[in-house]
């Protein structure tokens, strides 16, 4: 199954894609947009190029395992989306959109960029790429049953609310 992870945020989007068959994920892009109709616009061209079976969509927990303000955002988005995939793909689509749990997936993104040598300009310009990869990465580990759902990564997400917008399961 080919996976497409987007890390939402409010001036950048990462995007990274990933199998379950050789469990490799890779960067794809990071686009500037700063508004939800330019957020979906480029998610729309990302999964239209790269025609994954599943989208996992970085949900923002805060630390105590909450959900705050910016997971309604993401959660709303995620609506937005699914509304915008049945419209391009038909009613009968079987693209769905999973939520994984995101903390600190920026955190693990920036260790990996320390370790560059970069210039602070060039990792800002993957940071959102590999934060998003890092998400595929811990999303794909409990799927693989290497790690249980709520159990902490190492130094990405840990799996909490998966499935589709307002359902539970990966395929509610």
């Amino acid at each position: 199954m080919r996976y497409l992870a987007i890390d939402l945020g409010d001036k950048r989007t990462g995007f990274a894609a990933g199998d379950d068959v050789v469990g490799l994920v890779q960067p794809l892009s990071v686009v500037e947009a700063h508004t939800p109709a330019l957020q979906l616009r480029a998610s729309m061209r990302v999964i239209d190029e790269y025609g994954p079976d599943r989208i996992v969509l970085g949900l923002p927990y805060n630390m105590d395992g909450t959900e705050g303000p910016r997971a309604k955002l993401v959660r709303d988005f995620a609506a937005v989306l699914e509304k915008a995939i049945t419209a391009a793909l038909g009613p009968h689509t079987r693209l769905r959109i999973a939520f994984h749990d995101e903390r600190l997936s920026s955190f693990a993104a920036e260790q990996k960029l320390n370790r560059t040598g970069r210039t602070h300009a060039e990792k800002k310009a993957l940071r959102d790429a590999l934060a998003a990869c890092a998400i595929l990465e811990d999303f794909l580990a409990v799927q693989r049953g290497d790690r249980r759902a709520g159990a902490p990564a190492d130094a990405g997400g840990d799996a909490d609310d998966e499935g589709v917008p307002g359902g539970e399961g990966p395929d509610a």
